[in-house]
């Protein structure tokens, strides 16, 4: 189950952050969702080390915790897609299909013409989409 979606921007400014648990665990994602920007960055910045190519927009399972499995997406334009999810048993094909699905939301939100580039992501209707990508998605 996912429990949490991100877009953090190219300056690490946190643009949508969903949870969708109660709100008790919603700091704690959001401590994880920080946390994960650190790994994101020593992938893009240490490309060797960590076996990833830098045309690839899918970055992988970032680190797993005793709960939860973070993964990541970085796009063109340096934006972050971060999803937590709780099913330890994850197809690295079924998350990227998840993040070409929000990658798409995305785009679609950020070209209203009454979006301001770099700000947060008000968009009911963007909020919508990525509800009813989440609910799509059931790993197990």
């Amino acid at each position: 189950m996912i429990v949490c979606v991100a877009v953090v921007g190219h300056q690490n400014n946190p643009l949508y952050i969903q949870s969708f648990t109660e709100a008790d665990d919603a700091l704690k994602l959001h401590h994880i969702v920080h946390c994960s920007l650190d790994v994101i960055d020593e992938r893009v910045n240490n490309p060797k080390k960590s076996g990833t190519t830098l045309n690839e927009a899918f970055l992988g399972l970032l680190y797993p915790t005793l709960n939860y499995k973070v993964y990541g997406y970085l796009t063109n334009t340096k934006v972050k897609f971060i999803m937590v999810t709780t099913d330890l048993d994850v197809r690295d094909t079924d998350v990227r299909s998840f993040f070409r699905k929000f990658h798409a939301a995305y785009v679609d939100a950020v070209s209203n013409p009454f979006h301001v580039p770099g700000k947060k992501i008000t968009s009911r209707t963007f909020a919508e989409s990525v509800t009813n990508i989440v609910r799509s998605y059931t790993f197990n």
